[in-house]
């Protein structure tokens, strides 16, 4: 049954930025199962308003996802710690930033602020990006745990050898935890030509990292720019963040502790000693 569940939610995975649709016959290739099997998994998707389906046996992705996206826009920590912050940031400093999630063996946009217009807009809400590659990337790599890392050594060394992170398990794991010391990273036209970033990490009240938060800089500005102002402003901003995601879990959503009860006067007991007290009373007129 878990299987068949599994099997049956990927082919949400089908879905991407170029391939916004699929045809059956495609998605039986894909998964390797029989046309009627498929074709279950696909009503069981479309009921539950994942995909919908067009003529001709195509499927798109449903209305549901809408709906779940407006509900991670109001409720997830990361973004509601962080969204009002750094378009603050992002004015005042007439800067571009960004704010990244781990997902997965990637990472993925969940905001940006542009005030920038003279730098193209590559990102946007919802694109994964390679978890190898910008400085938004791999501070969030750096904070992985021992365990995180060496399956991600495991399982993408040719990926690490290609942006220069450590030719083996060692070189790997050496430079991650000095890119974790450092507490910051700074990469320069890797992610996107003319441009770079630096970037701080975002963490969770158990200290498990969440996300990255980045400044933008234009290539033909990053001789000119103050890095050493940037990456305090940037670590300050991402702190910050952490702090407001910290206080929203131990005190609900706006970060306010609940308020306390008002203990009852003294010369009132409070109800359940009123009915201790009744009941001694009764006990001792019966006797």
């Amino acid at each position: 049954m878990n299987s068949s569940f599994a099997k049956g939610l990927s082919i949400l995975d089908y879905f991407r930025e170029g391939r916004i649709s699929a045809h059956l016959d495609d998605l039986v290739e894909a998964l390797g199962t029989s046309r009627a099997t498929t074709y279950r998994y696909l009503g069981t998707l479309c009921d539950a308003g994942l995909l919908a389906s067009m003529a001709g046996g195509v499927y798109v992705l449903g209305p549901r996802i809408v709906e779940l996206d407006r509900l991670m826009r109001i409720s997830d920590p990361l973004l509601t710690a962080s969204s009002k912050l750094m378009h603050e940031v992002a004015a005042r400093r007439k800067l571009n930033m960004m704010l990244a999630s781990f997902y997965r063996d990637s990472i993925m946009c969940v905001d940006i602020a542009w005030p920038d217009a003279s730098i193209a807009r590559h990102f946007e809400r919802g694109r994964p990006m390679s978890l190898f590659r910008g400085a938004m990337a791999k501070i969030i790599l750096a904070h992985l745990s021992p365990y995180q890392l060496r399956n991600m050594a495991l399982h993408h060394a040719d990926e690490i050898r290609a942006a220069g992170l450590g030719n083996n398990w060692a070189e790997f794991r050496t430079q991650m935890a000095q890119l974790a010391r450092q507490g910051y990273a700074i990469t320069r036209a890797e992610m996107v030509a003319g441009t770079g970033g630096i970037s701080a990490p975002i963490f969770d009240p158990e200290g498990k990292v969440l996300g990255s938060i980045t400044f933008v800089v234009a290539e033909s500005r990053w001789e000119a720019t103050d890095f050493d102002r940037l990456r305090r402003s940037i670590v300050e901003t991402a702190q910050q963040i952490t702090e407001t995601i910290a206080r929203q879990k131990s005190g609900g959503e706006g970060g306010e502790m609940p308020a306390k009860a008002d203990p009852p006067p003294a010369d009132k007991p409070a109800p359940a000693a009123r009915r201790r007290a009744a009941s001694r009373k009764k006990k001792d007129t019966q006797t």
